[in-house]
């Protein structure tokens, strides 16, 4: 989906930053030409000053994503995904998974899965990491406690499993 979005802004390298944040952030224009969070409105100023642009680049890129029928498809129908509990993982007395993998290979999530279920382990929040938005994307697993060394081997020989780091808070 990334690439064919940045192909709309080929020419416009400032643009291009504010689609992408919106994208990461799952930033939807509404059909009044904002930006919203969710019900919450964010001001083209805040976005604008965490890129470093001008609030007219913001603007701008808000009007040619309304006039373009793709991404007006694409960018009012956005939502975020909720919150990414890795940081606070353990103050719950959560366990954190930072697995690395060949994003194009299949089966992953069910293979981490199975090593996990048979262990007793829960899922609490699974967030992949979009290959084309990051150059070095990560799988984060949160699990309903701390996961033993044995169950990293068992990841470890999930296919296209090329490491697993356990993330303390």
């Amino acid at each position: 989906m990334w690439k064919s979005v940045a192909e709309k802004f080929e020419e416009a390298p400032a643009k291009l930053k504010v689609a992408r944040l919106l994208i990461e952030n799952g930033l939807r224009i509404g059909e009044n030409g904002k930006i919203y969070c969710g019900d919450v409105e964010i001001p083209d100023t805040k976005i604008a000053r965490v890129l470093d642009v001008d609030r007219r680049v913001v603007r701008e890129t808000i009007k040619y994503i309304m006039s373009d029928e793709v991404l007006r498809k694409v960018f009012t129908r956005l939502k975020p995904a909720g919150a990414l509990l890795r940081d606070v993982a353990a103050l719950f007395g959560y366990g954190v998974l930072e697995i690395r993998a060949d994003p194009s290979a299949v089966g992953i999530i069910a293979g981490v899965a199975q090593a996990l279920a048979k262990a007793g382990i829960s899922i609490r929040q699974i967030h992949a990491e979009d290959p084309d938005l990051n150059p070095d994307p990560k799988l984060i697993v949160i699990t309903e406690r701390a996961v033993p060394g044995e169950v990293i081997q068992e990841i470890l020989k999930v296919p296209n499993v090329k490491s697993v780091t356990i993330i303390q808070g």
